[in-house]
């Protein structure tokens, strides 16, 4: 692997490809951004939010960008939809791509040893159970053909907004009388229960036997969606597992801070890349 350099400047290739059908038979894409060089250059895999209902591979594509920019191999896959299937079915897709990623890790000059995933509000939530739960056989549930032995283990896992407890959001929803969050959590997590079996904060509180990666959480102080408190519960509770997990909370900043230009969101694109260059770090010097 090419040493990374947080501070590196590279050209970008941007291109789609297919990535699977859900389901229901709906093509999901995937949205490449490829550093122009020889490489192999470390990967990251962009989990989208939208509550679980919406969105897909082009919302988080500012940060994809800069990061890819500096010398990183992202790849934005959209995720199957709640009104498409429920619960883990989005996870599924999750823990496919990133086997499906080291699978073309030689062809588009990617280090398939060092692969990361960033993900968002909803995607931060998927993308904290499929590093706490790489080798769930519901969360493996898609197989690849075509590379039998690889495993959905990840390097690290960055966040922003992630749905750490997602019953306390629900709550939350409840009590600011959001009934859209409301209904588009109900429409995920059928049955109801699973809202408890698949919440990374209850998981921990279980003592559930379960991976614990390299956590960054990226919060705003002013989220009203996600309150801060939970995401601080939710560091202690990681940290007292034994778990490496960083907490910032962003002054003066919503949920999606970073879907606009400004200071914090180009302060966010930079505590994802030096996250991302500690940890490949570690992996240097335990190899």
């Amino acid at each position: 692997m090419v040493a990374y350099d947080p501070a590196g400047k590279f050209e970008i290739k941007v291109s789609e490809v297919d990535f699977r059908r859900t389901p229901g038979g709906r093509q999901l894409k995937a949205r490449i951004y490829q550093p122009q060089g020889a490489g192999p250059f470390p990967m990251l895999l962009d989990l989208h939010g939208g509550a679980w209902n919406n969105k897909d591979r082009y919302a988080n594509e500012p940060m994809d960008r800069a990061v890819a920019a500096s010398g990183v191999l992202v790849v934005a896959i959209d995720m199957t939809l709640a009104p498409e299937a429920p619960y883990p079915a989005s996870v599924q897709d999750a823990n496919y791509g990133v086997r499906w990623l080291k699978s073309k890790a030689a062809a588009w000059h990617g280090d398939a040893t060092n692969v990361g995933v960033l993900g968002s509000s909803t995607g931060g939530y998927v993308g904290e159970l499929l590093g706490m739960r790489p080798r769930d056989a519901r969360y493996n549930a898609i197989a690849l053909p075509e590379a039998p032995h690889l495993d959905a283990t990840v390097a690290y896992v960055a966040t922003r907004s992630p749905i750490s407890d997602p019953y306390a959001r629900f709550l939350q929803a409840e009590k600011m009388q959001r009934d859209s969050m409301v209904k588009n959590t109900r429409t995920y997590f059928n049955p109801w229960e699973t809202i408890f079996e698949g919440n990374p904060q209850q998981m921990l509180e279980r003592k559930e036997a379960v991976a614990l990666p390299p956590l960054l959480v990226m919060q705003g102080a002013l989220d009203t969606n996600v309150l801060p408190a939970i995401q601080e519960k939710f560091a202690a509770t990681y940290k007292a597992a034994g778990g490496d997990i960083s907490l910032t909370v962003f002054e003066g900043c919503e949920h999606e801070w970073i879907a606009k230009p400004g200071p914090q969101t180009d302060r966010a694109h930079e505590m994802v890349k030096a996250f991302i260059a500690r940890n490949l770090a570690v992996v240097r010097r335990a190899a």
